[in-house]
């Protein structure tokens, strides 16, 4: 087959489409960042706050939406953009962006040791978190640190009150000593997490990832997944009724859309076909490619 009859692929995955069918689904399987414009808006104010330059009150973001929604794909996306360097010019690593998760059983402690941990940094069992703390700002001003991201950060309700007062004067506290923009991700329940700090609620701009509805974007989605799907024919997805029922199917939860299409994709490739139609759609192959979605097909069988 000739790669010019593969102008549905984006250029760069268009010598997928060519290899063995075993090999196309490996390639399939892989992780690969889908650019859409919903994702693109967020990465450009990540961008526009990495770059902030350093003032008493920095700004700050959280965004918030269900699990599935693709938050921390694109903090994932963002941080492949912001590695750590070694600067020749001055002989040492910088470090632009500190990453981490919020501890599950949040405590000043273990959110200090996940700080020192994505930076590098050497600490011993029974540390004080009074020494944790200092050596966190030393390292961040040797590695010029210039955004704080903390995903799931609705994890930090797991606390009792007064643990969650601590952990969120704790993390203020870094933001103001290092003038730092914060960068805050979870589900809904993040902003009430962040709300219970009025001086933090203050600052945060707030972006929702809700789930996609049929819509110019969600049809920009679609295309957009096409074009990355090794199947050496147009697939439907251009197709109203298709829309339809993948939202039907997924009710708008980006990863449930990704998994249903790379399992339709899957068996395109297996049977022959090489496109994604609507029949397709609509056997139980499809419908068992997550748990979630089949478990949501139960439900309102039985509902009838």
């Amino acid at each position: 087959m000739n790669p010019d009859e593969l102008k549905h692929l984006q250029p760069s995955c268009r010598s997928a489409a060519l290899l063995t069918s075993d090999e196309r689904i490996h390639w399939l399987r892989q992780e690969r960042w889908i650019q859409y414009p919903r994702a693109q808006r967020v990465l450009d104010r990540l961008m526009e706050l990495v770059d902030y330059p350093p003032r008493d009150r920095m700004p700050a973001l959280v965004i918030y939406g269900a699990t599935g929604m693709g938050k921390t794909r694109i903090i994932q996306k963002f941080l492949r953009d912001h590695r750590a360097h070694f600067d020749k010019k001055i002989g040492r690593t910088r470090l632009p962006v500190i990453s981490i998760q919020m501890p599950p059983s949040p405590s000043e402690r273990d959110f200090y040791e996940e700080m020192l941990a994505a930076m590098g940094g050497i600490f011993v069992y029974g540390t004080s978190v009074t020494t944790l703390r200092h050596r966190i700002r030393v390292l961040a001003r040797q590695l010029e640190v210039r955004m704080l991201i903390i995903d799931e950060v609705h994890s930090l309700l797991a606390g009792s009150f007064r643990e969650q007062r601590i952990l969120l004067n704790a993390i203020r506290f870094l933001a103001n000593d290092l003038r730092l923009p914060l960068v805050c991700a979870g589900t809904h329940e993040a902003k009430q997490a962040l709300m219970t700090d009025q001086q933090l609620a203050d600052r945060f701009e707030a972006v929702e990832l809700p789930a996609w509805e049929n819509d110019a974007g969600f049809h920009q989605l679609l295309l957009s997944l096409e074009s990355v799907l090794p199947l050496r024919q147009p697939s439907e997805l251009r197709d109203p009724k298709v829309h339809q029922r993948i939202l039907s199917l997924t009710e708008g939860v980006l990863v449930r859309i990704c998994r249903l299409l790379e399992t339709a994709a899957t068996e395109a490739i297996r049977n022959g076909q090489e496109h994604i139609n609507l029949k397709m759609l609509h056997s139980e192959l499809i419908s068992e490619s997550l748990v979630s979605i089949a478990d949501r097909r139960s439900r309102r069988a039985s509902a009838i």
